[in-house]
């Protein structure tokens, strides 16, 4: 997850985002382990605060084997100390793992050459890897909030299933999420929107939200969830669930 919305004072253990994001991959974890023999490792690419990586091992220690946080931005100091650990702070991935699950949690839009940075994952996994990438949705929802964080793009499905097959992944499913609350967050941005705010952002628009709203939010996007591969038409997400061939 993006540590610039941790700075807003979000925690994304209650948060309704964060935590209807993660339906989706647990879903797609949980068809993974059913055919598997072996305990899978968790690859966080990107990882932040490694929050998802977290999540899944908390709901599935049995079926994890160990958990990679992989982000450039970790001290050497905090390297050293998660090196004995099953869940390891790491700057690159270790060449040749096999039985993986790559997670990259809004990850893509952050790096100017998405192409490289796939090839590079695609050169260090073996065997077994799996692929679940959320990346923010449509490029007219461009706002302050995408340029605050760093962003450098928005996808469709289309733009991520032709980066995705470069790599050769094989895609299993991709679609949208938050498709419910997409016309008005859209809204909201074209509104905000002004010349002077676009070249000055300030925050995130994540907030923490009373906790009658947060639960609402939380429990309506979470049934959403329940027919998200349906969604192939609209969304503030976009969602590719693969395996490298």
């Amino acid at each position: 997850m993006d540590l610039k919305e941790l700075e807003s004072g979000v925690d994304p253990k209650i948060h309704w985002y964060y935590q209807s994001k993660k339906v989706p991959l647990f879903k797609y974890f949980e068809t993974l382990i059913k055919g598997q023999a072996k305990p899978l490792t968790v690859i966080d690419f990107g990882s932040g605060s490694g929050f998802f990586a977290y999540e899944l091992l908390e709901a599935y220690p049995k079926y994890i084997k160990e958990v990679l946080l992989i982000d450039i931005g970790y001290s050497e100091e905090e390297l050293e100390k998660t090196k004995q650990n099953k869940v390891k702070k790491l700057h690159y991935i270790p060449k040749g793992i096999e039985d993986t699950i790559v997670i990259m949690m809004d990850v893509l839009e952050h790096i100017e050459d998405d192409y490289a940075i796939l090839k590079e994952i695609k050169d260090s996994v073996g065997n077994n890897t799996h692929y679940f990438i959320t990346v923010p949705a449509f490029q007219s929802v461009w706002s302050t909030h995408d340029i605050y964080l760093g962003h450098y793009r928005r996808y469709t499905i289309p733009m991520l299933s032709k980066l995705l097959k470069t790599q050769h992944i094989e895609i299993h499913h991709s679609y949208y999420i938050y498709a419910s609350i997409f016309p008005l967050v859209w809204l909201l941005r074209r509104i905000k929107r002004s010349e002077e705010k676009m070249k000055n952002p300030s925050a995130s628009d994540m907030k923490p939200l009373p906790r009658p709203i947060n639960s609402i939010l939380k429990l309506y996007n979470t049934l959403e969830m329940s027919i998200r591969k349906r969604n192939t038409l609209f969304g503030l997400t976009c969602v590719a669930e693969g395996k490298l061939k």
